[in-house]
């Protein structure tokens, strides 16, 4: 929705662009930063539920008993609860700053480059769903190698605080301070650990979305953007 929004109010007060993919680049960039704002605490709240860790320590040290402990949170609202008691609203946008400047290019990127694909495409083909996948396919594949490092910051910086050792202590305090830390500690190979098995979820997922999207636009007949500015 932010997407068509964006893309029609640059295309109305600032016709120099033109209406090519600069304009999706510009217009998918916002719309993904916007989508970011609005959703980020329920993403950050994912992320601590899949990192989250109990504290054993003590139980360790009074009867060396099993380490096995029942989740510090048991859902997505007792997360939320949670971070908020301990930093405030600010607390629920902890690793905004990696996620924001990783989310403009990717989606950026993301409508850039499938745009651009599906006007290379024969006219005779233009309908068809397998076109469009492979359309979606290779912009997510592109995107998202070219912003996974930014990821990777971003959810380190989200479950900092679950690391017993480096608890009170802010690890990154900027998303190239995460970047610069990471190659010198780890190596610039960790910057893409897991991109593989991001592409399973991250390629196909927008090859289905983006697919879905403009088929539910010609089953819905909306017209077509040249159509529609045209009139």
């Amino acid at each position: 929705m932010t997407y068509e929004r964006y893309r029609g109010w640059i295309l109305n007060n600032c016709p120099a662009l033109g209406s090519g993919p600069v304009v999706d680049l510009l217009a998918g960039s916002v719309a993904g930063g916007t989508a970011v704002m609005c959703t980020y605490p329920l993403d950050l709240a994912r992320t601590k539920l899949a990192y989250q860790v109990s504290d054993t320590s003590a139980s360790y040290r009074s009867s060396m008993r099993s380490v096995c402990a029942q989740p510090a949170c048991g859902g997505l609202k007792d997360v939320l609860t949670s971070v908020h008691k301990e930093g405030g609203t600010r607390a629920l946008y902890r690793g905004i700053g990696p996620t924001i400047i990783g989310i403009l290019p990717y989606a950026g990127l993301k409508f850039y480059v499938y745009e651009e694909l599906k006007c290379h495409i024969p006219e005779e083909h233009q309908k068809s769903i397998v076109m469009r996948l492979s359309c979606g396919a290779l912009a997510g594949l592109f995107g998202q190698t070219v912003t996974y490092p930014l990821d990777v910051v971003r959810r380190q910086m989200q479950v900092e605080h679950l690391q017993p050792s480096i608890q009170g202590h802010v690890r990154y305090r900027s998303t190239w301070d995460g970047l610069s830390k990471i190659v010198r500690n780890q190596g610039w190979k960790q910057l893409y650990a897991g991109l593989s098995i991001n592409y399973i979820k991250i390629v196909p997922s927008v090859a289905i979305g983006f697919t879905a999207y403009d088929m539910m636009k010609i089953w819905l007949r909306i017209p077509p953007r040249q159509k529609s500015q045209s009139g």
